[in-house]
């Protein structure tokens, strides 16, 4: 079950016992203000799309990686699709995030114009992907979050919003089974299958923290009835988790030191790495036409 990492990028996510270093030139202030003249909560709302665009971004690049290295082909084309679910769900976010910001960008320019230190997705999403049991341990502590987020956000009182997490969280509902069905297959495998699955979750674990942080940002967005108060998903969320693992014959790890910042722009030094592939073409040829 051993499929390695992504070509050139740093070990992490197949028992390595190195910490992920973070970005040392990643600014400690807060988010980035943009200017738009529609009112005063549209900079929060502007980064609040940024967060939730740039986490489904990120983890479908790490996704696509799998292509063509899928332990079977059903799921080389399976994780294919899910991957091109958090694109679809990335474009409409960043592209409702460009119209707030006012400031002549769309979502392509956010998605391939921006440095490191400009993303705002948790860390969790931008660790490599590792081996196929790292890979799917991600997927379900972020679809298991994900769905009761996005269930809870289309009830959002932006309506372009709403409606966006509604699409999204019919499609978040699928990915959640997937990476649910392949944790009970390899946390009740073989023992090779078990020991990476909980290698992997142990691994994983301190990333997890950041899904329910909440700051300023967040508070203004569920005072105005647009965000969600995601620190009242944690209990939900746990829950959930403990019952699949406890099926699957795995341990839940133990709370301990969490990870954070990446919704201020500090990240693990494989953002850096990801961005570099991912946005090479643009970058390389800007303003081409395709």
């Amino acid at each position: 079950m051993g499929y390695g990492n992504a070509p050139d990028e740093p070990e992490f996510g197949a028992g390595s016992d190195a910490p992920a270093r973070v970005v040392p030139d990643a600014p400690a202030a807060g988010p980035v203000v943009r200017t738009h003249t529609s009112g005063p909560g549209d900079n929060a709302l502007f980064e609040y799309l940024l967060r939730l665009g740039d986490d489904r971004l990120i983890l479908g690049q790490r996704l696509a990686e799998w292509c063509g290295h899928g332990p079977i082909l059903e799921e080389d084309i399976a994780l294919a699709n899910v991957s091109l679910d958090l694109f679809g769900h990335a474009t409409l976010l960043l592209k409702l995030a460009a119209e707030v910001e006012g400031n002549g960008r769309d979502e392509d320019a956010l998605a391939f114009l921006r440095d490191a230190v400009e993303l705002r997705n948790v860390q969790l999403v931008e660790l490599p992907r590792g081996d196929f049991g790292f890979t799917i341990a991600r997927q379900f502590l972020f679809d298991a979050f994900g769905e009761l987020y996005f269930a809870a956000l289309a009830r959002s009182t932006h309506e372009a919003l709403a409606g966006i997490a509604a699409k999204a969280h019919k499609e978040i509902r699928y990915h959640l089974r997937h990476s649910t069905d392949w944790v009970l297959k390899l946390g009740d495998g073989t023992p090779e299958s078990h020991a990476r699955m909980q290698r992997a979750f142990d691994e994983l674990w301190r990333f997890t923290g950041e899904l329910f942080a909440m700051d300023d940002v967040d508070r203004a967005m569920v005072e105005q009835g647009i965000g969600v108060d995601a620190s009242t998903l944690r209990g939900a969320w746990r829950d959930r988790v403990n019952a699949v693992l406890a099926e699957a014959t795995l341990r839940v790890p133990d709370d301990g030191y969490m990870v954070g910042g990446g919704r201020l722009g500090r990240h693990t030094e494989f953002l850096g790495h990801l961005l570099a592939e991912m946005q090479s073409v643009v970058r390389a040829h800007p303003g081409a036409q395709w």
